[in-house]
This record gives structure tokens, C-alpha cells and sequence, in this order.
């Protein structure tokens, strides 16, 4: 016999929700209330229990299906799941008594680094989400480690109990190197009866429930630990809401204590007053390469101011026809990358690297966009941006910024970039000397639109105006050179038929 387990009332005016996590596989064994997966709706997170003690048959939505209330998620069959834990008990009265075997309860799995990208060889390991004695499923997520670029997820190779973990957080680990191990699936030291009890809520309970996955994600983007939340799902379970809320608890201004009785107030020393968070590895990586940067070239900028009233009119314009048509909205970046190919045509040194005593000159443009992150600035690579339509540099650039937000960039996708674009204007910057990326030999900082008084044929007239920055290696890149690169940009830009005409 067979039980449907269905989404269940979503809230006032949602129909529908999204399946974000499958916490079970068809074939487990579940119990009462026990969670099954989780749905994501516009607004909140909603947990499904399993609503009778059984194994899962199957799964009829799978993860990132939408679902509307009252569909069919799974089918449960009942009556399986209490043989199954009372067979894993069952255990020979003496170890001689039964031959091991490759399915013994004692068999052991490594928990390896896995492959980490080319040139990478070791990597911090930055969060644990399971404990020594969890039981945890094939492919379930164990850790998350973080090179000096990415965030990888390990997960468990088999079925079992983690028996040990060889590298706690915080530990730096060589590629291929171990992490724990996982003894097999019905060892004696798996917790069996935890999967059919269900315990009732409590502050201690709390904290051995699994946290919802996105709720791991944004605590580790806002560098908050599991203490500093308090969590609203079922048993005390974190969900993503509740990180916000620490967050903006977090950020918000202590409450001022009302004092009866004015006191001299006791000073505290500036030790105490201070917070010390180990630097990322990724914050480390980006200071020790904007270092040698400095260090390393012959560092100058020049600067130039542009009149972006064409091409905004040109966007304006044709913004509309041109989501229809490509799918992707029409930005400011495909013309500025468009603008800086035909400059980089005209000045390749811009576009050319120093390596020994050799110049390497590119015949091609592969188009850094630097964006900013939680955890810190990432340079993802538009390969090829020199054959590209406006069109395709959009979706580019829309499909590597969702990657960076996400943490899920590869290091395949930030590597081989001759020339960036950093566009610090979309936080307000109205003039930088942006950094060298290196071993590039040019960087064009944008800046913020601003409407200025400007003299237009004898008349004062006001313009949408953006300062230009470019740094260049002076060891490859005369003053001439940069500054006819950036000439040439202004020009584009203002005159954007000069790009259609190659001028």
C-alpha cells in the first residue's frame, strides 16, 4: 500500500512553488514527519514531511520542477521502513561468528580533495556540514573548500556513517588529499534508530537537525556562524529567511540602554573593542596579486572623460526590439567591450603581455569583466569577444555575473584574459585608477553617468558624462599608445556608427 505525499498550503495568494532539494531517494527508508525535500516559493522556504513511516517508492517532481498546491511530489509505501531498521540492528553475537566481506559493515571510504583546476594545488577547507557519527546519503554535500578563486563542494562518494574527519576547518589541504572517512552503510556505529525517533523540539535537538542548504549558502557569504542564527523550521532548523534576518540584526544599531542612574562610563580598551576574522583565501589571493601588480609593472593611468548622449539614445532606441528579439536586455557593457575591441585593433600593444624579454601580442580579444562578490572581486573571461555580436556579449555577461553571484565560476572561466573592463560606477565611483590585472598590459576603469555643465558649439548645455580611466604596463605601453587607445574609446562611444563601420 501506498501513501502520495502532496505539496501542501502554500500561503495566502502563492499557487505554485518551486522543488529546490530532495532530501531522500527512492529506495530510503523515512520516518514520521521525517523531512523529505523542500520548496521554494516568491516568498518563503516550505519543508514537506513525510506524513507515515515507509520507503520512498518514488519521486514523481524532481528538483527544479514547478509544482502548484496540492500536486504530487512522491509516493511512500508503508511498512518497509520498520524491517529495515531492525535488520541494520541484527548484529552476529561474535565478530568470528561472520566472514568479512566487501559489503561488511566495516568497509571504508576515503572522503578525498577533489579536482581542484589547473595550476591549483591546495585548498582551505571552510566549512563542515556534517559531524564524526552523521549518517549521510550518496552525493549528500559533506564539505565546502575554497581556493583562491572558487568554492567546491565535496560530496560523500558512498552511503554511511562518517567516521572521521581528517581535516577540520580552517585546515589547508593538498589536492587529492584526504578529508575523512565513511565507514559503509549499517555499520555499528551508525545512529539507525535516530532515522525512525523522531525527537521533540528542543534547544539541544535543534542543533542536530540539517539547516536548508541555501540557509548554509548565505551564512557562509555573510561570514555568519550556525550560533549567530536562531532558526524558524521545523525542530529549530535554519532557513534562508532567518539569515537574513541575523544579518540585518546584525548590521543594525545596538538599541540604546536606558540608564536611570547617570554613570561615569567605563572605558574599554581598544582590544576588546576589536573583531580578528582570518582573511579568506580568495581575499588573500586578491592582495597578494594586486601587490604584485604594483610591484611587478611599470603602473600609469590616463584619463579621459566620454559624452554617453548617443549611446544612451542608441539604447533607448532600440532596447525594447532587442530584448524581444535576443532574449537580453541591451546594457552599456557590449558597447564599451565593442568600443574597446576597435581600440585594442588599432593599439595592440594594450592587448599584449611581457613574458621574459619577449612580447606576446594576442590576435584575439578574450575580454575580462571584473564584478564584485560577497566574498570578494572575480575576474570571469569572455572568450573570443572580438567575434562576437552585441547580442552574444550580452548573454555573456548576464550568463558569467549570475556565475560570480553564485559562487559557482570555474577556474577554466576566470583564466587567459588579455585586456579588463571594471566598472566601478554601479557603485557610485566617480573617479579611480583601477589595477592591473596581471600579466595584462591594460585595464579601462568605467565610472558613474553624471549630468554636466559641458561648452557645445559656444553653448553651455548639460550632458551625461563618464570619466574614462585607463592603466597600462608603461614597460610595453608608451603614453602615446594609451592615451590614442583611449581616444579611440571616447570616440566609439560617442559615434557608435563608427563601430558599425569599423572607424
Amino acid at each position: 500500500m501506498t501513501t502520495e505525499v502532496r505539496v501542501p498550503t502554500l500561503g495566502e495568494s502563492v499557487t505554485e512553488a518551486t522543488v529546490a532539494t530532495w532530501f531522500k531517494k527512492p529506495g530510503d527508508a523515512v520516518a514520521v514527519d521525517e523531512m523529505l525535500c523542500e520548496l521554494e516559493t516568491d516568498k518563503v522556504t516550505v519543508e514537506v514531511p513525510s506524513p507515515i513511516a515507509g520507503t520512498l517508492a518514488d519521486i514523481v517532481a524532481a528538483e527544479g520542477e514547478t509544482v502548484g498546491v496540492d500536486a504530487l511530489l512522491a509516493n511512500i509505501a508503508e511498512g518497509d521502513s520498520a524491517a529495515a531498521p531492525a535488520k541494520a540492528a541484527k548484529a552476529p553475537a561474535k565478530a568470528e561468528d561472520t566472514p568479512k566481506s566487501a559489503n561488511d559493515d566495516a568497509a571504508e571510504t576515503d572522503v578525498m580533495v577533489p579536482t581542484l583546476g589547473e595550476s591549483v594545488s591546495e585548498a582551505t577547507v571552510s566549512n563542515w556540514f556534517k559531524k564524526e557519527g552523521d549518517t549521510v546519503a550518496q552525493d549528500e554535500m559533506l564539505c565546502e573548500l575554497e581556493t583562491d578563486k572558487v568554492s567546491v563542494e565535496v560530496p560523500a562518494p558512498v552511503a554511511g556513517v562518517l567516521t572521521k574527519i581528517s581535516a577540520a576547518e580552517g585546515a589547508t589541504v593538498q589536492a587529492n588529499g584526504k578529508l575523512g572517512v565513511i565507514s559503509g552503510s549499517g555499520g555499528t556505529t551508525a545512529p539507525a534508530p535516530k532515522s525512525v525517533e523522531v525527537p521533540a523540539p528542543s534547544a539541544s535537538t535543534g542543533r542536530d537537525v540539517e539547516d536548508a542548504p541555501s540557509a548554509k549558502k548565505a551564512m557562509a557569504e555573510a561570514g555568519l556562524s550556525r550560533d549567530q542564527v536562531t532558526g524558524s523550521g521545523r525542530d529549530g532548523r535554519v532557513m534562508k529567511d532567518d539569515v537574513a534576518r541575523a544579518v540585518s540584526a546584525a548590521s543594525a544599531p545596538p538599541p540604546a540602554a536606558s540608564a536611570p542612574t547617570p554613570r561615569a562610563p567605563v572605558a574599554a580598551s581598544d582590544t576588546e573593542r576589536e573583531e580578528r576574522v582570518k582573511m579568506t583565501r580568495l581575499r588573500q589571493t586578491i592582495a597578494k596579486r594586486l601587490k604584485e601588480s604594483q610591484n611587478t609593472a611599470a603602473m600609469l593611468t590616463t584619463y579621459n572623460e566620454v559624452d554617453m548622449t548617443e549611446v544612451m539614445a542608441l539604447r533607448n532606441e532600440y532596447k525594447d526590439l532587442f530584448l524581444k528579439k535576443h532574449g537580453v536586455k541591451l546594457g552599456f557593457m557590449s558597447f564599451f567591450t565593442k568600443a574597446c575591441i576597435h581600440a585594442l585593433n588599432e593599439v595592440p600593444e594594450v592587448n599584449a603581455e611581457i613574458d621574459g624579454t619577449d612580447v606576446v601580442y594576442k590576435n584575439f580579444v578574450h575580454m575580462g569583466i571584473a564584478a564584485g562578490t560577497p566574498t570578494g572581486l572575480v575576474v570571469p573571461v569572455i572568450r573570443d569577444a572580438d567575434a562576437m555580436s552585441f547580442a552574444g556579449i550580452e548573454k555573456a555577461i548576464a550568463e558569467m555575473g549570475a556565475k560570480a553571484r553564485d559562487g559557482k565560476l570555474s577556474m577554466a572561466e576566470m583564466q587567459g584574459g588579455t585586456f579588463t573592463i571594471s566598472n566601478g560606477g554601479v557603485y557610485g565611483s566617480l573617479m579611480s585608477s583601477p589595477i592591473l590585472n596581471p600579466p595584462q598590459s591594460g585595464i579601462l576603469g568605467m565610472h558613474k553617468i553624471q549630468d554636466r555643465p559641458m561648452a557645445i558649439k559656444g553653448q553651455v548645455v548639460i550632458r551625461p558624462m563618464m570619466y574614462l580611466a585607463l592603466s597600462y604596463d608603461h614597460r610595453i605601453v608608451d603614453g602615446k599608445g594609451a592615451v590614442t587607445f583611449l581616444v579611440r574609446v571616447k570616440e566609439a562611444l560617442e559615434d557608435p556608427r563608427r563601430l558599425l563601420m569599423d572607424l
